[in-house]
């Protein structure tokens, strides 16, 4: 066989060089899959003849339901591209590829792991999550200490790869390759359409197409920017208005004005949906937001302490009609435990049937009244703006708030929002001040 030429778009070439995680981050057309889909080809060719043995190779996501959602048949569609086959080593199989030198590039969905069961893929050599935004912290911590080997006499170690188009800055493959605390031994390349040399031109027309018909999801598929609105998002066009109306900036506490904690409770297990709060003021007919909160599987007693360090220790605290239910952990009702600490509490009403639509509704006439308190609600903004509705693709409907990450943070805004417009006389009489008819007064 002659010598295997693979042409590379220079965007790609720092990750050539050998690296304990490699991450291509971007959006479509930029060729980051056909990249790695290369990448492993050529290290499984090298593999054998560099460290003795044949490539050990995981392909993975967070879910697989079946091969068709792996990198499977981009795999077996480089190795006809290169002309590769059993006579090289290489032998398609059901459910994996067999590899140079008795070697094995395997297909997995970490979800379906455990600590005990990803132990089957240590002493694998190269590990590559496609699709990694969706890839959960629980799946990373799992098989970073899995894959590990290494040949120190021979200068090899294992590496981890993910390519991803990125949807939230606070998903665990962005916090770890594009946060604060990256990896030293880490190299990590942007790369969009305009880096593929190849970009083919049924897809420049599909780009421009997207340009015209759907600016507000263009930056986010094509150039590989943060998710803003998600198809179906109920909130994104009204925090989009509070963002160019100057809304969303410094807000100050009236200390002359109550201030309402309105929650939506968890649990205190590490699978517990999240606590989530929302600290506001109301001024006449506007709503000051001032900070918010959010945390999966904490004791009571941590919400607590980020309400009294904040100076909320005077705050009512606003619990949903469950407020009275036991946790299933402890045994302890949240409004008896924030009695107990000195709170003031008030339980709202059960909303009945169709209670999420009504927070939406709600949520959606006050949203041009709130102002934010940019510092401390960016979290909340996110969640905010990526509540959505879940779709019936093949009927075409919708099915309601889709129940993910964002839906504590906004049933928890929902309920405010409720709460606010069912006291409407109250609001009245804080619009201004009072004017007194007193005889003797001009």
């Amino acid at each position: 066989m002659s010598k295997l030429q693979i042409q590379t778009p220079e965007v790609f070439i720092p990750l050539l060089q050998p690296a304990r995680y490699k991450g291509a981050h971007g959006g479509r057309g930029s060729g980051k899959s056909h990249f790695f889909a290369e990448l492993a080809i050529e290290d499984a060719l090298r593999w054998p003849g560099e460290a003795g043995e044949g490539l050990r190779f995981l392909c993975f996501r967070e879910v697989q339901k079946s091969l068709k959602e792996s990198a499977k048949f981009l795999l077996e569609s480089k190795l006809e591209k290169f002309g590769l086959g059993e006579k090289d080593g290489f032998k398609v199989y059901a459910d994996r590829i067999g590899t140079p030198g008795d070697g094995v590039i395997a297909f997995t969905g970490m979800q379906d792991h455990t600590s005990d069961s990803v132990k089957s893929y240590e002493g694998f050599h190269r590990a590559w999550g496609e699709e990694a935004q969706s890839i959960g912290d629980r799946s990373i911590t799992m098989l970073i200490p899995t894959i590990r080997w290494e040949n120190v006499s021979l200068g090899m170690a294992s590496e981890i790869w993910f390519s991803w188009n990125p949807a939230r800055p606070n998903d665990p493959v962005d916090k770890m390759l594009r946060g604060p605390n990256c990896p030293d031994d880490a190299a990590v390349v942007r790369a969009n359409w305009s880096d593929n040399p190849w970009f083919p031109r049924v897809l420049e027309e599909e780009r421009q197409r997207s340009k015209e018909s759907d600016p507000d999801r263009y930056g986010h598929i094509w150039e590989g920017e943060y998710a803003r609105v998600f198809e179906g998002a109920y909130f994104a066009s009204h925090l989009e208005a509070a963002e160019r109306e100057g809304r969303i900036d410094f807000v100050a506490q009236d200390h002359l004005l109550p201030v309402k904690a309105y929650w939506d409770i968890g649990g205190t297990s590490n699978r517990s949906d999240a606590t989530a709060i929302w600290v506001v003021q109301y001024v006449g007919e506007a709503i000051r937001v001032l900070n918010h909160y959010e945390a999966v599987g904490q004791e009571f007693s941590e919400h607590v302490h980020w309400l009294r360090v904040n100076g909320y220790q005077d705050a009512e605290m606003v619990l949903p009609h469950d407020g009275k239910r036991h946790d299933t952990v402890h045994k302890a009702t949240p409004e008896g435990f924030l009695r107990d600490a000195g709170f003031k509490v008030r339980v709202m009403e059960n909303i009945g049937s169709g209670a999420a639509v009504k927070r939406v509704e709600s949520a959606r006439r006050v949203l041009p009244s709130v102002v934010f308190n940019k510092a401390t609600t960016e979290g909340g903004r996110e969640a905010l703006a990526w509540y959505h509705e879940k779709r019936d693709e093949v009927r075409g409907i919708g099915l309601g708030p889709e129940h993910d990450w964002a839906s504590h943070s906004a049933d928890a805004f929902g309920q405010m929002a409720v709460d606010f417009l069912s006291r409407g006389p109250e609001r009245k009489r804080t619009k201004g001040p009072l004017r007194r008819n007193l005889k003797g007064i001009a």
